[in-house]
């Protein structure tokens, strides 16, 4: 009994460590706004990516060996540079509503991937709480009169499924290699996807850049990226993809609240509702997965 007890007080402890990281990328929008340059979104994904990557890789001293040079660009591509692109994409042509959305669909897809992929079963409860995370999104971040730019749909649509499945194979392929590594070679491989495209639409990197701006840089490269990554690539080896995919849910609750908070912006009943009904969509997820997780009862001897 001691044992299943600490068992489950270590796999709450796995949750809320890989919770952190969508509740970081949540501060995301609030720090892009108020310290980093305006207009230069893919710059700010390549110094996110790349320079976090190099240091994991230096601290290591671990390179990719055999498959895992073409599958740590998959990853990359997946996770990091096609993902963070596409969702620069999606925030430029929609509104912020309306992209968030559309982005909590991913752990719908994510469950879809996974009965496919990985054989899991798929659950009424995971749909149902699935769909009360997209309503609760909606409420939270949905204006009335938003609106809908098919492009910038497509992008939004498309980063969702591209995070969804690069969740799910990074469950499918277990790396060999330490954690940091394996997160280090995703990062640099998303981030040299994403520089040459930063150079060709954005064109060079400011010739100045303020002390606001250099403080923004840096917390989303070692706070949202490097510990952010490194703690949800954590979470995939440990979790159902579906599990960590529900806790992205969490980025627009915390962008909401820092809001609220920081730049004084008005919260509503019904953002508030959204709010609620977004962490019980979480909290019936975490129930699904200790309802799996649960020991059979021991047999009954006459």
């Amino acid at each position: 009994m001691l044992r299943h007890r600490s068992g489950r007080s270590a796999g709450l402890l796995l949750v809320l460590t890989t919770a952190l990281a969508p509740a970081v990328w949540g501060s995301t929008y609030l720090v892009t706004t108020e310290l980093l340059p305006p207009g230069r979104p893919l710059l700010a994904a390549v110094v996110r990516a790349l320079p976090a990557g190099l240091v994991l890789v230096a601290l290591t001293r671990r390179l990719p060996r055999g498959i895992w040079w073409w599958r740590a660009l998959v990853l990359g591509t997946l996770n990091i540079g096609a993902f963070f692109a596409l969702l620069f994409v999606a925030a430029y042509r929609l509104p912020g509503g309306v992209a968030a959305t559309i982005g909590s669909l991913q752990p719908l897809l994510a469950a879809g991937l996974s009965a496919l992929v990985l054989g899991e079963r798929l659950r009424a409860r995971t749909v149902i709480a699935g769909l009360a995370g997209v309503a609760g999104v909606a409420l939270l971040v949905l204006r009335a009169g938003a609106r809908l730019d098919g492009l910038g749909v497509a992008a939004a649509a498309g980063g969702a499924a591209l995070m969804a499945t690069g969740v799910v194979l990074s469950k499918r392929w277990p790396s060999p290699a330490p954690l940091l590594a394996t997160t280090g070679w995703q990062l640099v491989a998303g981030g040299l996807l994403l520089l040459p495209v930063a150079l060709l639409t954005e064109g060079p990197p400011p010739a100045a850049l303020t002390a606001g701006n250099l403080a923004g840089y840096a917390y989303l490269s070692v706070v949202g990226t490097a510990l952010a990554y490194v703690l949800w690539f954590r979470g995939i080896r440990a979790l159902s993809p579906t599990d960590v995919a529900f806790l992205g849910l969490l980025s627009p609750v915390v962008a909401t609240a820092l809001g609220w908070l920081v730049l004084g912006q008005d919260l509503t009943p019904a953002q508030l509702l959204g709010a609620g009904v977004v962490l019980g969509a979480l909290v019936a997820a975490q129930l699904r997965r200790q309802d799996r997780a649960a020991p059979l009862p021991a047999p009954v001897h006459d």
